[in-house]
């Protein structure tokens, strides 16, 4: 059965995505069967993992079924492309943004069993229509759980059913944490959140695997100030020993994919790059195996 980990922060911009694909990458090589999850309209762990394919096999990733109609069918494999050895990609798309109202379409309240003057048999009504459809993608992704070794969950930095659904799907989370105050705040609003998703349905069981620090600058006096801040807001074990710098080599491969590290092995910053984020994902693997 896979590990579900899911990548989040209410604030934009932070690396979510970087960096859920960053450590995807890297549990595929270390041997890991991994399946990311782009569950964001704007695709871009599709555009990124799609520029990685091609960039790696000379040619263009062909998707022939979007995420979209792949869950309208409740066939979630049609849907799922292979990136390289031990590493698949459930893309996202366009269309995706209609999965609210493909949701809201299927899971309508039943009037003729509700009594609408009754607000309590109103409000357990709608709680019930809402559970159904936060925990659709959950269900189908359940269907090929056994089939990978993680799965890794990319989310949009909104309050929103595309992350509802990752949150009720998810067995573990990591709050990504830009040093910045707005990255701060969008972390603690975050974990707010999943103390409520938690608390309000029953199904839901997750653990906070740990808070990763993505600095904006190298030893500013700020980064250290957030950090600290954020280990008095949520225990200093809660952080990662690894921290991610600012590596503009990574900018990079937003625009060409992520270079095979045999092949780029006398560029000292690929090097680099992937040593540290190979050391991050070895920190989250025992992590996760602490909590098992």
């Amino acid at each position: 059965m896979a590990t579900t980990i899911l990548f989040g922060n209410m604030k934009g911009g932070v690396g979510k995505t970087t960096n859920s694909v960053m450590t995807a990458y890297q549990l595929a090589r270390q041997g890991y069967k991994t399946l990311v999850c782009d569950l964001d309209p704007q695709a871009n762990a599709t555009q990124l993992l799609s520029r990685t394919y091609g960039l790696q096999n000379d040619k263009e990733l062909k998707i022939n079924k979007t995420m979209m109609v792949a869950l309208t069918e409740e066939n979630i494999p049609s849907s799922i492309v292979q990136i390289m050895d031990n590493l698949y990609l459930l893309p996202s798309s366009e269309d995706f943004k209609n999965y609210p109202d493909y949701l809201e379409m299927k899971y309508m309240p039943d009037k003729g069993n509700v009594d609408i003057s009754n607000s309590r048999s109103l409000q357990a009504e709608m709680d019930r229509i809402k559970e159904l459809r936060i925990s659709y993608f959950a269900k189908q992704l359940a269907k090929v759980n056994a089939n990978y070794d993680f799965i890794i969950l990319d989310v949009p930095p909104t309050l929103s059913i595309f992350t509802d659904s990752a949150i009720y799907a998810t067995d573990d989370i990591i709050i990504v944490l830009q040093t910045q105050q707005r990255s701060l705040d969008g972390a603690e609003t975050f974990f707010e959140y999943l103390q409520q998703m938690y608390n309000d349905y029953a199904e839901i069981n997750f653990d906070i695997l740990g808070v990763l620090a993505v600095l904006l600058k190298n030893n500013a006096g700020l980064d250290n100030q957030i950090i600290k801040d954020a280990e008095e807001d949520f225990g200093k074990d809660m952080l990662f020993d690894q921290v991610i710098r600012h590596m503009e080599r990574l900018k990079r491969y937003d625009r060409t994919g992520i270079a095979e590290k045999d092949l780029t092995k006398y560029d000292m910053h690929d090097s680099r790059l992937h040593y540290i984020y190979n050391q991050l994902t070895s920190e989250i693997v025992e992590r996760v195996k602490e909590n098992q």
